[in-house]
């Protein structure tokens, strides 16, 4: 019962953080799950198995957090499914090479990961906008009124799109800490609809990357149906937040929580050799 209760609070948790900063949640099932193996089975949680069943989790808080999104109108659906286009096929890819990495090889590629997109996060204050012109011009007005503009190119947002998915699918953490910087870097994409917008593409590719990993038997179904309860709630909860935030505190939050992981991650990859 109260491994069930634990695994309930998890989800609501990550759900509601992850729809914040457009996540997905999976950067902290995964490593709670691994982590908290013994208390919630009595051994060990294999990284394939922890990342197949947050994967699994993320199809419901990324549905949750999409559907509160486009009641508000920020999710810009066009874009989406253009980079749906590759990240899908990519998240099966990703999951069918999550089984291959050792325990402490994907703990550490896991943390570098994470490090290099906060640090990626902490250089944005430092670096000039990105002010080409893109071919395919994009524009959002905002509940105050104010519209933003920005574009893209169909070439780069396949590329982006595959390195989501092929993230997504690899780490079961939906993608977007890659994601949501570089539409909002690269594309200029206000925060917020970067953040709507990545929690679409991840809800599509999550149901591949997740059928995948079902299909390898990389997900432990107890602990899904444990989280998804919280996940669902926690999904809607935390997109109500995000609305309520600044898109210069997103990004706070984001750099700090990917540096606290990453240097977690490190420190736990490094012992395991």
């Amino acid at each position: 019962m109260l491994s069930w209760l634990l695994l309930v609070v998890l989800g609501a948790v990550a759900a509601i953080f992850g729809s914040i900063v457009g996540l997905g949640g999976g950067i902290i099932i995964v490593p709670a799950l691994m982590l908290l193996g013994p208390v919630l089975t009595g051994g060990e949680i294999g990284h394939e198995t922890a990342v197949g069943t947050s994967l699994t989790v993320l199809v419901v808080t990324a549905l949750a957090s999409t559907l509160s999104y486009a009641k508000r109108k920020i999710v810009d659906f066009k874009s989406a499914w253009l980079f749906f286009i590759t990240s899908g096929p990519a998240a099966m890819a990703g999951s069918a090479l999550t089984g291959l990495l050792k325990d402490g090889v994907f703990q550490l590629v896991f943390g570098v990961f994470m490090l290099l997109m906060a640090g990626l996060l902490i250089a944005r204050d430092y670096m000039k906008p990105f002010t080409r012109e893109w071919p395919i011009h994009r524009s959002f007005t905002d509940a105050s009124g104010e519209t933003h503009s920005y574009g893209y190119a169909i070439a780069p947002a396949l590329l982006i799109g595959f390195g989501v998915g092929l993230i997504s699918g690899l780490f079961g953490i939906g993608g977007g800490s890659l994601f949501v910087p570089l539409m909002v870097l690269l594309f200029r994409f206000p925060p917020h609809v970067a953040t709507a917008t990545s929690m679409f593409v991840i809800f599509l590719s999550s149901i591949l990357g997740s059928g995948m990993h079902a299909f390898l038997g990389e997900t432990n179904w107890l602990f899904v149906l444990a989280l998804v309860p919280g996940a669902w709630i926690g999904g809607k909860a935390g997109a109500y937040i995000a609305m309520r935030m600044s898109g210069k505190g997103l990004m706070w939050l984001l750099r700090v929580t990917l540096l606290l992981l990453a240097g977690q991650l490190i420190i736990e990859g490094i012992r395991a050799f």
